[in-house]
């Protein structure tokens, strides 16, 4: 009954809306690889076929800093505090097309954070596709792997401008990852699209298909579910290009499910095994820098979330979203990407600490420089206001202002 109660959440939200359009995946256009054979003629092996790829991110947050117990749990740990350098990502990727119709990805990140010990080994994506049709335009994806909800959350961080992604969006599904299931359509030429956007510098998400759907756990990656109730996705999107070589993709995406809340304090109260109604739905715009970017997403939902005044978790409304304004442009061979990002968000975060209460607003200023293709050097100023809210603290109200530095090498 739940699931059938979650389609008809989604196909009423999907039904509600213009279908315009919304938003390498993976993370990732693997693109025509499907080829068994080499030049010669001479059959290659399914190992021959995997590749290996990855990206180094080194971070500084002090500088300028005017508040240290000003901090971003879901971002990054090393804000505030006694953080210092920090290595905020260390992945490798191993993928590749072993079949003509089976398609690998297999991603482990070893700069994950546990309590206090930092650089520990996890898995982020482990998932394979396979092709329905010849052509795999048609898609089933097995296993751990990114959930299509929201454009900046699809977007690999190795390519999105800002250095964590909005609190808004990125407040649905922790790593923005989870076990399941999902379908994904979209035809060749628009999958050569979306590969040209990533490859070209534009900053685009990759191939999550213009049309998914999917079931999947809902407790977040590397989790074990807690209530046998799958969540149900679906997202459509399609990037348009006009007759001038300009792109615009948009989008509308919704998941529904239960979500039981696992990290409580003692004494609180909440719902029977503290399981909530989790239910968003989200709208997309990007236009690509060329030179002139915008990019906007909000979302609006229900979730669990703590009240300081009734010391419980009770089911509360949430909403929250972005504006990115950006300017691509080159320095002969060099790229340049100065950008500005306006945040808002108002509700819970589910799978922090009782799940803790925010009301954010951010604003983040800065500049990407790329050098060459293998190094990039971003810089970025954050002008921050944080007010949270659990059982250890019901009212934390912080404001402050810092300077952020990241470098980052491709391969």
């Amino acid at each position: 009954m739940r699931l059938f109660t979650a389609l008809a959440f989604i196909t009423s939200i999907l039904a509600a809306q213009p279908l315009a359009a919304i938003t390498k995946t993976p993370d990732e256009i693997s693109g025509d690889t499907t080829r068994s054979v080499t030049a010669s003629g001479k059959k290659t092996e399914w190992y021959q076929r995997i590749s290996l790829k990855g990206y180094v991110q080194l971070r500084y947050n002090r500088l300028l800093e005017t508040n240290s117990e000003l901090k971003c749990e879901q971002c990054d740990k090393s804000w505030g505090g006694t953080g210092g350098f920090s290595l905020r990502r260390v992945r490798l990727v191993f993928f590749g097309q072993i079949n003509p119709r089976v398609y690998i990805y297999i991603q482990p990140d070893f700069a994950s954070a546990i309590q206090d010990n930092s650089n520990i080994g996890q898995i982020r994506d482990a998932y394979f596709d396979i092709g329905i049709d010849k052509k795999n335009e048609y898609r089933l994806r097995f296993g751990q792997s990114k959930i299509p909800f929201g454009f900046e959350n699809m977007q690999s961080s190795q390519n999105r401008l800002p250095l964590d992604r909005n609190d808004g969006l990125n407040s649905a599904i922790n790593n923005e990852r989870d076990m399941g299931v999902t379908f994904y359509w979209a035809p060749s030429k628009i999958r050569e699209r979306f590969a040209r956007l990533v490859n070209s510098g534009l900053k685009g998400s990759g191939y999550y298909g213009v049309f998914a759907f999917g079931l999947f756990n809902g407790q977040n990656a590397n989790k074990s579910e807690l209530n046998n109730s799958p969540h149900v996705v679906s997202r459509l999107s399609y990037p348009f290009e006009l007759n001038n070589g300009q792109i615009i993709e948009s989008g509308i995406q919704a998941y529904s499910g239960r979500y039981v809340v696992s990290s409580v304090d003692q004494g609180i109260a909440g719902e029977n095994n503290f399981e909530y109604r989790d239910q968003r739905a989200a709208l997309s715009f990007v236009l690509y820098p060329q030179p002139l970017g915008i990019q906007a997403e909000y979302n609006i939902g229900t979730g669990p979330q703590f009240n300081s005044q009734t010391n419980s978790i009770q089911q509360r409304h949430l909403e929250g979203g972005y504006v990115l304004a950006s300017w691509f442009f080159r320095a002969g061979s060099q790229r340049v990407m100065p950008f500005i990002r306006y945040q808002y968000y108002k509700g819970g975060k589910k799978f922090e600490s009782d799940a803790r209460s925010y009301m954010v607003k951010d604003i983040d200023a800065g500049i990407e420089w790329q050098p060459f293709d293998n190094f990039e050097l971003v810089t970025s100023y954050t002008i921050s206001d944080r007010k949270t809210g659990d059982a250890l603290k019901p009212v934390n109200s912080q404001q402050g202002n810092l300077l952020r530095i990241q470098a980052q090498v491709n391969f």
